[in-house]
């Protein structure tokens, strides 16, 4: 799925976990994506939160255009209901990162394969039992291990090669510059 976000255009980009946060922060902060952290209402992005209280801490601010919310998660089934009043002023997009976003760490180690042949159903834990890295879910171990930039560029890029997005389904990848 190809997004498209404006130059003019607020974002709201709200992240499912910390691990997601640290990079979006990373992709943030080296200008690798289709927009920029002055895009965003808060010039951060946002922890995940409900529609509601999204809807009462952000949305009650006249903004004067429409705003673009980037929800990265990885269920696909996770609603985000706006209420009426606020859906003409809102764009709500899906990045989806299933099945975790730890598949971007196995890529990087090369372990793709062995983590598909494996029959540990969740790649946080497969990063755990297998390549020995149990705090893969922190920030701090994510901006660390992701400190090369590119490395994270070319664990996204793969990632998209080798796994298939679901029709109309947004992706790391279509948030990245090309």
């Amino acid at each position: 799925m190809g997004v498209i976000i404006p130059d003019s255009s607020l974002i709201a980009c709200i992240c499912e976990g910390g691990a997601e946060t640290a990079i979006m922060d990373i992709l943030l902060d080296n200008n690798l994506l289709i927009f920029k952290r002055e895009q965003l209402i808060t010039e951060n992005v946002i922890p995940r939160t409900s529609a509601r209280d999204f809807e009462k801490r952000y949305l009650r601010v006249e903004y004067g255009k429409k705003i673009i919310i980037l929800r990265i998660i990885d269920s696909r089934s996770e609603e985000f209901r706006l209420s009426r009043a606020y859906k003409c002023q809102v764009e709500v997009i899906d990045v989806i990162t299933a099945p975790e976003i730890e598949m971007l760490v196995i890529i990087k180690e090369n372990k793709y394969v062995e983590y598909f042949r494996s029959r540990v159903s969740k790649p946080s834990d497969f990063c755990k039992q297998n390549l020995k890295i149990s705090n893969v879910k922190k920030p701090d171990f994510i901006r660390d291990y992701f400190s090369d930039p590119e490395s994270l560029i070319s664990s996204i890029n793969e990632y998209h090669r080798i796994h298939r997005q679901r029709n109309n389904e947004a992706s790391l990848y279509d948030l990245i510059k090309h």
